[in-house]
């Protein structure tokens, strides 16, 4: 069977775009193809910074032939729908229909139209242009003639206005050749902007720029390594992670590793050779962190340690060049090192003055005394200065400065259940948010927190307070590491319980697959916190907390725009009634409870996905999770022990002599039966529901005891115990009683069977 193979060369496409956009390829080109009628044995998708391949294997020539049925009218039908069914179905007359009885609509018309099958290079011809035309690129341009503004004379040359090619960069050519092994292949020339796809691609732009004549994909491939390209992306990689772990070791250096950095580099070089620049040693005074990431940024190069270091710096980085230059690469080491240097004086800069005083101390003292802050502390400072500033967190929900008192008064709730130090707790609080105004989290916001840390530990602050400055933005996922200790737990879970309820509040919550403000990703940090942690938290009343807080301070805002209303009336020697207008959004806190409501569902579900991920049954969730369950940790134990339980030998008599119970009990209720309140004693006449309602009484107490004690292994082995009485019950007792009071009284024991188990499950949803 044939191959096809298919290049998209064009001006270098970003990094982050290339791996997606080659996935984007295969689907479409696939998707169009099999929709077509053709069937393939494989394909795989390629890429480099200036070319998208695929490469199809064992497509079928053609298309099967299709011979399809077209129902018509009743023979009985008037002319004109005849008539319209001879149109459709392309027949001159109606004689060349087949007539078909059918027992319940009688005789109708049939046609019968043959759909002869279709060769795969017509077909690939076909819809090849319309896949490049919309490709979905994130982003996207005009090029050449078709670039230029409307009405200009050049802009009718190549293209038609909007109709013209859109592409991520100017597409340059086009590969299309197909056929077998064995013989020769033909290019499909479908045309595209001026494109005509051919059998003609170009190797580097600078090592190899003549043009290669291909065939088939592994001349293809051999071809590109000759003209200095190596076109399949993870081979790239692990030449660049190989080479620049060897010329690291080499210089007695360990490399940095960085996946994230590997990826974006490999797509930058179709060619790549890694070299080793330098920089003064004097710059390893600044944070390591602050190093890579200036190094990272700004020039896509790795860093390297002294060999054996975890921690410290060297002061060597490991470049990527895309050519193998004449001089050894020293000209393009030089350069490299010369923009380092330079990065590194930027961020030495920034270092420093993050350590020196603010120039208006005097305009802070309002907002230090706020937070209880001391402004002979530069990282002190920069909290004041963000409370002064009224940096906005969100237009609905007010400044930094608000949402860090948010963030305090929920802390200080939040700390003796977790077992914190208070005023630790405290002072990681009002510090937390303060590195936002430092110039390293300006240039890099991603050491937002790392250098709050750094800057603490600077100025004496307690390790857990600076520890609890960089974690409490954690965990950022389901992979991310949790604060390291019960101080940063705490400021963590406060900063993330607060916005999740702000942005409950305004009704912004997570739509379908939008979650703008990654309300998901906090609520499931809450939940690891809370369960890896072993923390015993109700979530409802610090929720309902939480929603009071922000309520009060939303109040006090209102006010103090009234008080300036009243104010500027006064002045204007009028008064009107607008207290309460302003274009701040308003605030959904009326109701309170039923905002906790939702957020406990929302935990709910957050809580489900982290069991299910754990290994847990849907179904033994569902079992042990009520709707007002709020105290997380304890529905997760009862999972885990209901897994264990429910397959041995208790947990299976267990399960058998509680559903019967139940299904009986739940048919009744739905037909209406009468129940009694409570189970009468008096009316008991029979040996078997005397002992059924003794052992409940036994079973019950005891599985309360254990339920009290969080031991709920031992309240399933007590209920267990059920068993035997409830099949001597069902065995010796007709339940449905011709006397009314005595069958109220028997569907009461089985209520309290059903109430008995509740406490620690809902046996009803255990599937088996």
């Amino acid at each position: 069977m044939p191959d096809l193979l298919l290049e998209l060369r064009s001006e270098e496409i970003p990094a982050r775009m290339q791996r997606k956009a080659a996935g984007d390829l295969k689907k479409l080109v696939t998707d169009a193809l099999v929709e077509a009628g053709l069937h393939y044995e494989g394909a795989r998708e390629y890429w480099t910074p200036r070319r998208l391949t695929l490469d199809i294997r064992g497509l079928s020539a053609r298309s099967a032939d299709i011979r399809e049925e077209k129902k018509g009218p009743s023979v009985s039908a008037p002319q004109q729908a005849i008539d319209g069914f001879l149109r459709g179905a392309g027949l001159s007359s109606i004689d060349q229909a087949i007539v078909k009885t059918d027992p319940k609509k009688g005789d109708f018309y049939v046609a019968y139209l043959d759909k002869p099958g279709r060769a795969a290079d017509a077909i690939v011809a076909e819809v090849m242009p319309g896949i490049i035309r919309t490709f979905p690129w994130p982003k996207s341009m005009r090029s050449g003639a078709a670039s230029m503004p409307r009405g200009s004379s050049f802009a009718g040359i190549e293209g038609k206005g909007s109709e013209a090619l859109r592409w991520v960069r100017p597409l340059q050519s086009i590969v299309c050749t197909f056929g077998t092994d064995h013989d020769e292949t033909i290019v499909i020339p479908f045309e595209i902007d001026g494109i005509t796809a051919g059998n003609v691609t170009y190797g580097h732009r600078f090592h190899a720029p003549d043009a290669i004549t291909v065939r088939r994909f592994d001349d293809y491939v051999a071809s590109l390594e000759k003209a200095k390209v190596i076109l399949d992306a993870e081979r790239r990689k692990q030449i660049i992670a190989q080479d620049a772990a060897n010329l690291a070791f080499a210089n007695g250096l360990d490399l940095v590793e960085d996946e994230g950095l590997l990826e974006e580099v490999s797509g930058l070089v179709e060619y790549p050779h890694v070299l080793l620049g330098t920089f003064e040693q004097d710059y390893l005074a600044i944070p390591a962190e602050i190093i890579r990431l200036t190094i990272k940024t700004n020039q896509k190069c790795f860093v390297t340690r002294p060999h054996g270091e975890t921690e410290k710096l060297s002061n060597h980085f490991v470049l990527v060049s895309n050519i193998e230059a004449k001089d050894g690469g020293k000209e393009i080491m030089h350069g490299n090192g010369k923009v380092v240097r330079a990065r590194l004086s930027d961020a030495k800069h920034f270092w420093t003055r993050d350590q020196g005083d603010l120039p208006d101390l005097d305009t802070l003292k309002a907002s230090a005394e706020k937070f209880g802050l001391d402004l002979k502390k530069p990282l002190d400072q920069r909290m004041a200065k963000l409370d002064a500033l009224n940096v906005t967190f969100h237009a609905k929900l007010g400044t930094q400065g608000q949402r860090v008192a948010r963030i305090r008064a929920l802390a200080s709730e939040l700390a003796p259940i977790v077992g914190a130090d208070a005023a630790l707790v405290d002072r990681a609080v009002v510090l937390a948010k303060a590195d936002l105004r430092t110039e390293a989290v300006g240039e890099f916001p991603e050491l937002q927190g790392l250098m709050g840390r750094r800057y603490a530990l600077l100025q004496g602050e307690d390790a857990a307070v600076a520890a609890a400055i960089e974690d409490h933005w954690k965990p950022n996922g389901p992979s991310d590491r949790l604060p390291e200790d019960k101080v940063g737990l705490t400021v963590a879970l406060a900063d993330k319980l607060d916005t999740l309820t702000g942005f409950w509040a305004i009704d912004e919550k997570p739509t379908g697959s939008k979650d703008p403000y990654a309300l998901r990703r906090a609520a499931l940090g809450v939940v690891r916190m809370i369960l890896e942690k072993g923390i015993r938290i109700s979530l409802a009343p610090i929720l309902s907390l939480s929603g009071k807080v922000l309520a009060a301070q939303k109040v006090n805002r209102l006010y103090e725009q009234s008080k300036r209303l009243a104010e500027l009336v006064s002045e204007a020697g009028e008064y009107r009634d607008k207290v309460f207008g302003g274009g701040e959004g308003r605030i959904v806190v009326e109701d309170n409870s039923e905002i906790t409501s939702s957020m406990l569902d929302f935990f709910h579900d957050r809580l489900k996905v982290y069991l299910r991920d754990q290994g847990a049954r849907h179904d033994i969730i569902d079992a042990v999770l009520t709707p007002e369950a709020d105290e997380l940790l304890m529905v997760a134990r009862r999972a885990e022990a209901l897994t264990a339980f429910i397959t041995s030998e208790d947990g299976i008599n267990l399960l058998a002599g509680t559903k019967r119970a139940t299904q009986l009990l739940a048919a009744e209720e739905k037909k209406g039966t009468v129940i009694a309140d409570g189970v009468s004693e008096a009316l008991l006449t029979l040996y078997a529901e005397k002992a059924l309602f003794a052992a409940i009484r036994t079973a019950s107490a005891e599985a309360a005891d254990a339920v009290a004690r969080e031991d709920f292994r031992s309240a399933m082995q007590a209920l267990s115990k059920l068993r035997a009485p409830v099949d001597t019950f069902f065995d010796d007792v007709l339940v449905n009683d011709d006397d009314a009071a005595i069958r109220a009284n028997r569907l009461a024991l089985l209520k309290a069977i059903r109430e008995a188990t509740g406490t620690v499950a809902d046996f009803s949803k255990i599937v088996g």
